[in-house]
């Protein structure tokens, strides 16, 4: 057989796998009915935070919130997160945070996240960077309000609290997301190199691993777990932004879109290993549906097709003063070289990918949003509307 012949082969075979996989993706989406869930449950840091760290501490201000709610809502973007679409998507109203008391609705769950969060526990506090409200503490918050709402339907005037709080039964029957794990890469790239970096992510995702554990033994059996987003495209992190112009960078510092390689690299590590726990909660747990999401590839092709799909280039930010290493976040002043610099948002927001730097702007969340809710880069290739069905 030629070369050419050869070639051919082995792409009918690529073609065959790749079709027959795809078919039986549609089978398992086919198989049975949608999943009947009645709440959501999330846990996170800053990507899926709907108003924790501004009911605890400082509350947000504009020009955050400014596209979707016209206020500040808590939220670190220009509008609605990934999990504000992941709720409206399974035809739920959008979470309330926990520590939010005021005026609010839990009948369809309740968020968790708070803005910093990491896996791991915190030597340092709010005024540092930190927070009390780590993943361990978030699943404690959980499971005080699951035990305190179980009480409120043993009293006589349990109609009461129907409106505002789900039942006891649909706590089994509700969908645990997870969306966290940045902070903690940050952590480790601020400390160590990546040589002695394998050692803290191992140790990292056994502690993500024993807090899952811990929300099952609480009663969870539907989990959605995001893996991390590429930290090296952040645009706090691209030189552009995070270094002196009259700096010279090593080959292959940089990837093609402008990226830090070895962010993502560590980033890449964390969920290779995050994914390989999933697949060993799944044995020890045979009973519990457990969807690893590929945040990190959903995020990096919005940023590797960012003008095609309608955006400017990833590495501009909407809001903000970012330059020469000098950095002054969305909606704060500062003055820099004896200027004072103020930042405001940019005229249209639906253009940018990244809001403040940081965080991905309502467009960004929306397009993220939409490929990962069909299941196309989940595993098992399930959309969420069908993530709690057990193909293990």
């Amino acid at each position: 057989m030629s070369i050419m012949g050869s070639l051919t082969h082995f792409a009918t075979i690529v073609f065959l796998l790749s079709w027959l996989v795809s078919i039986q993706a549609d089978e398992l989406k086919t198989s049975q009915k949608p999943c009947d869930f009645q709440a959501i449950f999330n846990f996170g840091d800053s990507n899926s935070d709907t108003g924790s760290m501004s009911a605890a501490f400082f509350p947000a201000i504009l020009p955050y919130g400014q596209t979707f709610f016209h206020e500040a809502v808590g939220r670190a973007s220009d509008g609605r997160l990934i999990i504000d679409f992941i709720a409206k998507h399974l035809g739920m109203s959008l979470l309330s945070a926990y520590i939010n008391s005021i005026g609010t609705s839990y009948r369809h769950g309740a968020n968790f996240a708070a803005g910093s969060s990491t896996i791991m526990r915190q030597n340092k506090t709010y005024f540092d960077g930190g927070t009390p409200f780590t993943l361990e503490i978030q699943i404690q918050q959980f499971n005080n309000f699951k035990t305190r709402t179980a009480k409120f339907f043993t009293q006589a005037n349990k109609n009461s609290y129907r409106a505002h709080y789900p039942k006891p039964e649909e706590f089994g029957k509700a969908i645990y997301t997870f969306d966290i794990g940045q902070n903690d890469i940050a952590y480790v790239l601020s400390k160590v190199g990546k040589e002695d970096s394998q050692e803290l992510i191992s140790n990292i995702v056994e502690y993500f691993s024993k807090q899952l554990q811990n929300v099952y033994s609480y009663g969870a059996r539907r989990f959605w777990i995001h893996n991390t987003g590429p930290i090296g495209c952040l645009p706090v992190s691209m030189p552009i932004h995070n270094v002196h112009h009259n700096s010279t960078l090593l080959p292959g510092y940089l990837d093609q879109n402008g990226c830090v390689n070895y962010q993502n690299d560590l980033a890449k590590d964390f969920n290779k290993k995050l994914k390989d726990e999933v697949l060993k909660l799944r044995t020890v747990f045979p009973n519990a549906s457990l969807t690893y999401v590929d945040m990190f590839s959903a995020k990096y092709e919005l940023i590797s097709n960012a003008i095609k799909s309608g955006f400017v280039e990833p590495f501009e930010i909407c809001c903000g003063y970012h330059e020469d290493g000098n950095h002054v976040y969305c909606g704060n002043k500062a003055t820099i070289n004896g200027k004072e610099i103020v930042t405001k948002s940019c005229n249209d927001p639906s253009k940018y990918i990244s809001w403040d730097g940081v965080h991905y702007t309502e467009a960004a969340n929306k397009w993220i949003a939409n490929q990962i809710l069909n299941g196309s880069f989940s595993d098992p290739p399930l959309p969420i509307t069908h993530s709690c069905q057990i193909t293990h």
